[in-house]
C-alpha cells in the first residue's frame, strides 16, 4: 500500500494514473498497434518465418516500430524491471487466440544466458508464458532450451551482427511427438527462432513448431 502511494502506476504513454494491473490507460490503448493476426491463418509473421523454418502457425501480438508505444511497452518489460507487464501482454494474447482448432502440446520460452539472467533478475518471457499456460491449460517448459553463448542484446546489434548469432542454443533433452509453441519477445531477423527451431528438429522426431511473439519488427 505504501509503495503504491509513493510510486503510483501511470500510463506509459500519457502518464495518467491507472490501475496497478494495467500498463496504459483506456484512451492510449487505442494507440497500441495490435497486429490482428489470426493464429491458424496465414499472416505476415507466418510468411517471414516460413522463409527460414518449417512453421505450422505463427502469431505476433503487436507490431514493433521505432518510437512506438509497443516499443515502449516491450522496453519497460525487458530493461526497466517491469516484469508484471508480461501478465498484461498475456491477457491481451488470450483475448485474441482461441485454440479450439487444436492447441499445441507444449509452450517453450526462449532462454537467457545465465549472465544476462543474473544481471536482469528475471526472464521477461517467464511470467508471460506461465499466464498463457494457466489460461490454455498447456504445460510450459522454461528449461528445455539452454543459451550457451552470451552476447549483446539483439536490440543493440545491427542486422549483420544479428545474423551471425549461430549455435547459441542447446536442447536440454530430446523431445518427440510434440507440437511445440516457441515463445519470444520480438521477432526481427528471425535468427533466434530459426536457430532454436533447427536445434529442436535436428535432435527430435515427429515435432511440429509454431511461433508466438509479443511483437514483430515491421
Amino acid at each position: 500500500m505504501i509503495f503504491d502511494f509513493l510510486f503510483p502506476n501511470r500510463c506509459l504513454d500519457c502518464n495518467q494514473l491507472i490501475d496497478k494491473k494495467e500498463v496504459v490507460c483506456e484512451l492510449c490503448l487505442d494507440k497500441v498497434n495490435f497486429s490482428n493476426h489470426e493464429f491458424f491463418e496465414n499472416n505476415s509473421l507466418t510468411e517471414k518465418a516460413s522463409l527460414l523454418i518449417p512453421v505450422e502457425n505463427a502469431f505476433s501480438l503487436l507490431y514493433y516500430e521505432k518510437e512506438s508505444l509497443a516499443q515502449k511497452i516491450i522496453h519497460q518489460l525487458k530493461y526497466n524491471h517491469r516484469e508484471k507487464i508480461g501478465k498484461v501482454l498475456a491477457q491481451w494474447t488470450y483475448e485474441r487466440i482461441n485454440f479450439t482448432n487444436g492447441k499445441p502440446d507444449l509452450l517453450v520460452t526462449v532462454p537467457l544466458h545465465y549472465k544476462k539472467l543474473k544481471q536482469r533478475g528475471y526472464n521477461q518471457l517467464h511470467l508471460f508464458g506461465n499466464e498463457l499456460s494457466k489460461h490454455y491449460d498447456i504445460p510450459v517448459d522454461h528449461t528445455l532450451l539452454k543459451r550457451i553463448k552470451h552476447s549483446r542484446a539483439q536490440a543493440k546489434k545491427n542486422q549483420s551482427e544479428r545474423l551471425k548469432t549461430k549455435n547459441a542454443y542447446q536442447l536440454a533433452e530430446n523431445i518427440n511427438d510434440k507440437h511445440i509453441l516457441l515463445i519470444d519477445d520480438v521477432y526481427t531477423t528471425g535468427n533466434t527462432i530459426s536457430n532454436i527451431t533447427w536445434e529442436i528438429l535436428n535432435n527430435s522426431k515427429n515435432v511440429k513448431i509454431s511461433i508466438l511473439v509479443m511483437a514483430m519488427d515491421v
